[in-house]
């Protein structure tokens, strides 16, 4: 069954298939965010689009419903971090052409308290701004590649700088597309759905995006409707369904119907002009 255009979805269609650029709060695990975000929405399924540690604050997207089939889409964006850097001595005065050489690609082993494997491998530090400063602390932006330890970092920022120094607080200010410009708190959500029941949807509408916003970047292939009824019940992307298709390459593209409900994400294998033949080789369907 396909889900009615983005602007038209109810407040139900939306969470079921929805993003919300969450700003979490410290104490709780990234884990048990999503766990509370998804029995908020009353939804059976719903992810997170990079985690966090407990303690780490700021943007976290949280993926509802059908949403938790993008979440590969995150697996490399780009992180941005504002980070105390705390210091075992007086900081240097050329501070930020010190934490400068840092910027390019650097060797990293996760910590200990880790999810992952502890092997030496790299990361993209893309830049290091000194926002403020005092005595033995400083406060840096750091925008980095996904998968940065910021902690370590910080160690390492601290051996190079002959004082030693760990990190304070930590707050993510951007992943991938969102920023901290637009994010909501639990209780935001949990008040627009109270809205919501009682007839008020706007509040839920500001914050629960439709799940093709995390689209937009991806080249479109528009299917026709009554081709997008049969990929959402797993048949191919055939040449005589496609409306349009912009170019590709091997690129992952989306399916769409016209009025931009995505239906599929997939790969051009054959001629979008053509009479027949199959044109999109599917990946994963969203409905």
């Amino acid at each position: 069954m396909l889900r009615a255009p983005p602007a038209e979805r109810a407040p139900r269609d939306r969470l079921q298939f929805g993003v919300i650029n969450l700003d979490k709060p410290p104490g709780p695990s990234a884990h048990q965010v999503v766990a509370w975000m998804r029995d908020f929405a009353g939804v059976d399924r719903a992810a997170h689009a990079g985690t966090l540690d407990p303690k780490v604050t700021g943007c976290l997207p949280i993926l509802l419903g059908d949403a938790v089939r993008l979440a590969r889409l995150f697996d490399d964006a780009a992180k941005s971090y504002v980070a105390v850097l705390e210091a075992h001595d007086r900081l240097p005065e050329d501070l930020q052409s010190a934490v400068a050489s840092f910027e390019g690609e650097i060797y990293q082993k996760p910590p200990r308290k880790s999810a992952v494997k502890r092997a030496m491998r790299t990361r993209e530090i893309h830049a290091i701004d000194v926002l403020d400063r005092e005595d033995r602390r400083a406060l840096l932006r750091v925008d980095c590649a996904s998968g940065t330890y910021v902690r370590k970092l910080c160690h390492d920022l601290g051996l190079a700088l002959g004082t030693g120094a760990h990190m304070g607080d930590l707050r993510r200010v951007a992943a991938g597309e969102f920023d901290d410009r637009d994010l909501v708190t639990m209780h935001d959500f949990v008040d627009a759905l109270a809205a919501a029941e009682d007839g008020d949807s706007d509040p839920l509408d500001r914050i629960v995006a439709p799940a093709e916003v995390l689209l937009d970047d991806l080249p479109t292939v528009t299917i026709a409707p009554s081709a997008a009824r049969e990929v959402a019940e797993g048949a191919p992307v055939y040449a005589p369904g496609v409306i349009d298709a912009e170019s590709a390459g091997d690129a992952l593209v989306v399916c769409a119907t016209p009025a931009g409900t995505a239906v599929a994400l997939g790969r051009l294998v054959g001629d979008p002009d053509a009479d027949s033949g199959v044109v999109v080789e599917l990946e994963r369907v969203l409905v």
